[in-house]
C-alpha cells in the first residue's frame, strides 16, 4: 500500500538532491574528511564547531544570537565565541578540572551556557547537560553518578536546588553562576560555595591550544530515563561530531548563511547535538530564545530574525495548532526553507497543518539519546510521508527485526508492512559507547552486530519507516498488536480533537482493550454525543479491532518535563496503582 505523500511546492537547491545516489556513494571516511581535524591529528568537537572558524572566512559571521526574555540581544561572532571558549577552557585548567572529568550544566538558555559547553569540550572534559526544571531527587540521581567536578548554573537554581545537595555530592568542587555580573551594579553578596562565571572569565587568557584529542575520548554524557529503572548515563565521544555535522547538512539541510532555530532545551540531548554542535559545524547563525513558549513571540522571532531552518517538537507544534493557522499567516515567514520536528512521533494531521499554516510540510525525523544523532528523516528533496519517520540517513543501515521462536536468534523481516523492532547496524560515529557504570545493560542493547532500539516499526515498499510504539507501549488485544500512535493519529484527524493518548486497558476476555484519553478543542463540549461520535469516527478509519472501545475526556494529558505524553501514568491511574514521582521521566524514542 502506498500512503499519502506531500511534495514541497518548490524545494529549490538542497544539500542532498538525490537520496538514492547519496546512499550509494556515501561513506563515513568522506564525511569525516569534511571536517578539519586538529592540526596535530585527532578530532575535537569544539575545534570543529568554533575554533576552526575563528581565522577562516566565517570569523566575522554571527555564530550565536541570543534573544532575552525582555527582547535584549547578545551576539557572538565566530571569532568572539572562540575567544570565550578559550577562556573557559583556561578556567578549567586554573580550577584543576582535568581531561575526562565531568562538567555539568544546570540552567536554561543563557549565553554563557553555550560557552561553557564548548569550552568543556575544547578542554577534553565531559559535558553533562541537565534540565533546569529538575527537582532535588532527579538532580542528585544524575549529578551523583556523573561525579561532576564543576557545575555551571544560575544563582536562583543554585540557592534553591543545588546548594542543599552539596554534602551529598562529594565530587562537586566548583559552582559557577552564569547570570552573576551580567548586571555589574548588583550589590548582593555571592552565595556561599559559588562564584561568578563572567568575572572568572575576565581573568583568563583568550589563547588556548586544544590538546591532542583521540576521536574515542569521552565528550558528552546524556542521562535518559527510558521507561523503567534509574536514569541511564549514555556516554558519547568526540567522533560523534562527524554524525552531528553530516546530519545537520543532509537531514536539516544546513548551510553557511542560514539562520537556524532549534527550540530544544539545552538540558536535553537535542539541545546539545542540534542546539549547539551541528549548527556551528555547518557555519550557520544559531538563534537562541531565552523565553518560554508563546505562539505570537515565536512567530515574531521567525519573522524578525529571518529564520531559514526551524527544528522544533510535536508538543510545540500542537500548541501552535491550538492557536490556529490564521495566526501564522499574520507573519511573513517566507524565509523558512525547512521545518523539522523531533521528540516523539509527529502525527499526520500536524504534517498537513504545516502546509496550511506555512505553505510547506513539517519533516519528522527519528533518533534517540543512544544514537546521538539523527538516524531516520524526511529529507528536503523527498516527498514527505505524513506520519512516517522517513528513510535512513546515508551511511546508516536499519532493519526491522524479530526473534526466532526456537533459537531466539535475530531475524531480519524484509517484507514490506511487517512489524518488528527497529535495529541499526553498528557502528556509526555518534553511537553511544557506554551506559555509565552499567556495562551489562549496555551489552544487552546489541545483538549480532545490531543495536536494538526498543521501538517497533515497519517499512513500506518505498522504504519509508513507520513508528508503531515502544515495545512496552504496544497493546496486545485478542492476538493483535496495536500501536498507540496509529490510534492517536486517527483520532487527531477529527476536528474536535486537539490532543489524545491511547493505552491498553486490561480485559479478561481479550487481554487488553484500547482506551483513548482525549482533550477537545476550545468551544467543543465533551459530552456523551461527542464521545459516541469519536468512537464511531475511529471505528470507521481503523476497523473494530484497532479502534478504541473506551474513550474518556480530560482537560489535559500528563506530560514529562520535556513535553512528551506519559501513557504509563494514564495506565497506572486506570489500574488504581500509585503514581509515584513521575516528574523526572523522559522517554528515549524520538529524542
Amino acid at each position: 500500500m502506498i500512503r499519502e505523500r506531500i511534495a514541497k511546492p518548490d524545494p529549490g537547491p538542497v544539500n542532498m538532491p538525490d537520496y538514492e545516489a547519496a546512499r550509494a556513494e556515501f561513506n563515513w571516511a568522506q564525511a569525516r574528511a569534511e571536517l578539519d581535524g586538529l592540526p596535530g591529528g585527532g578530532l575535537n568537537i569544539a575545534h570543529e564547531a568554533v575554533m576552526r572558524h575563528a581565522s577562516a572566512p566565517l570569523a566575522e559571521s554571527i555564530a550565536l544570537r541570543w534573544v532575552g526574555k525582555r527582547d535584549e540581544i547578545v551576539e557572538f561572532r565566530y571569532a568572539e565565541l572562540a575567544c570565550e571558549v578559550a577562556r573557559f577552557a583556561n578556567l578549567l585548567d586554573a580550577l584543576g578540572v582535568g581531561a575526562g572529568e565531568t562538567v555539568g550544566s544546570f540552567a536554561g538558555r543563557l549565553p554563557h551556557l553555550y560557552v561553557a559547553a564548548l569550552g568543556t569540550l575544547a578542554h577534553r572534559s565531559v559535558f553533562c547537560p541537565l534540565f533546569s526544571a529538575f527537582g532535588p531527587e532527579p538532580l542528585l540521581a544524575r549529578l551523583g553518578p556523573s561525579r561532576a567536578k564543576l557545575v555551571v548554573t544560575t544563582e536562583r537554581l543554585y540557592t534553591r536546588k543545588l546548594a542543599p545537595l552539596r554534602e551529598q555530592l562529594p565530587d562537586l568542587e566548583h559552582v559557577l553562576l552564569l547570570d552573576r555580573d551580567l548586571d555589574r551594579d548588583r550589590p548582593a553578596p555571592l552565595p556561599a560555595g559559588a562564584r561568578s562565571l563572567v568575572a572568572a572569565l575576565r581573568e583568563m587568557s583568550s589563547d588556548y591550544a586544544i590538546p591532542p584529542t583521540d576521536p574515542e575520548d569521552p565528550a558528552l554524557l546524556h542521562f535518559t530515563s527510558g521507561t523503567t529503572g534509574k536514569p541511564k548515563g549514555a556516554l558519547h565521544v568526540h567522533e560523534a561530531v562527524v554524525a552531528h555535522h553530516i546530519t545537520g547538512r543532509l537531514a536539516l539541510d544546513l548551510r553557511p548563511g542560514d539562520v537556524y532555530w532549534c527550540t530544544a532545551d539545552p538540558g536535553w540531548v537535542t539541545g546539545t547535538s542540534y542546539g549547539i554542535i551541528a549548527p556551528l559545524t555547518n557555519g550557520v547563525t544559531m538563534l537562541v530564545d531565552e523565553a518560554e513558549f508563546d505562539a505570537r513571540r515565536w512567530y515574531q522571532l521567525l519573522q524578525d530574525q529571518r529564520v531559514t531552518v526551524w527544528y522544533t517538537a510535536p508538543t510545540a507544534i500542537r500548541m501552535l495548532m491550538r492557536a490556529g493557522a490564521e495566526l501564522a499567516r499574520e507573519y511573513d515567514l517566507s524565509r523558512l526553507r525547512l521545518i523539522a520536528s523531533v521528540g516523539e512521533p509527529l502525527n499526520p494531521e500536524a504534517v498537513r497543518w504545516g502546509v496550511e499554516a506555512f505553505g510547506r510540510p513539517i519533516h519528522d525525523n527519528w533518533w534517540q539519546t543512544e544514537t546521538g544523532g539523527i538516524i531516520v528523516a524526511n529529507y528536503a528533496s523527498m516527498p514527505v510521508a505524513p506520519g512516517s519517520m522517513g528513510k535512513p540517513l546515508p551511511g546508516i543501515d536499519v532493519a526491522i527485526v524479530g526473534r526466532d521462536e526456537q533459537s531466539g536468534a535475530l531475524e531480519i523481516l524484509d517484507e514490506p508492512g511487517v512489524e518488528g523492532e527497529l535495529a541499526i547496524r553498528t557502528p556509526w560515529p555518534s553511537m553511544f559507547r557506554a551506559y555509565l557504570d552499567q556495562p551489562e545493560r549496555y551489552q544487552a542493547c546489541f545483538v549480532d552486530g545490531w543495536y536494538l532500539s526498543g521501538d517497533l516499526a515497519s517499512r513500506d515498499a518505498e522504504g519509508y519507516l513507520w513508528f508503531i510504539g515502544r515495545t512496552d507501549d504496544v497493546i496486545k488485544s485478542a492476538g493483535h498488536l496495536i500501536g498507540p500512535f496509529e490510534v492517536e493519529s486517527a483520532l487527531l484527524e477529527h476536528p474536535a480533537v486537539v490532543e489524545v493518548a491511547v493505552i491498553g486497558k486490561p480485559d479478561e476476555l481479550v487481554g487488553a482493550i484500547v482506551k483513548a484519553f482525549v482533550v477537545v478543542r476550545p468551544g467543543r463540549v465533551p459530552d456523551e454525543a461527542l464521545r459516541r461520535e469519536l468512537l464511531g469516527f475511529a471505528r470507521t478509519r481503523l476497523g473494530p479491532v484497532v479502534a478504541p472501545r473506551e474513550l474518556e475526556f480530560c482537560d489535559d494529558l500528563p506530560k514529562t518535563r520535556s513535553g512528551k505524553i506519559m501513557r504509563r501514568l494514564l495506565a497506572a491511574r486506570e489500574l488504581g496503582l500509585p503514581e509515584g514521582d513521575t516528574s523526572t521521566l523522559e522517554s528515549t524514542p524520538h529524542d
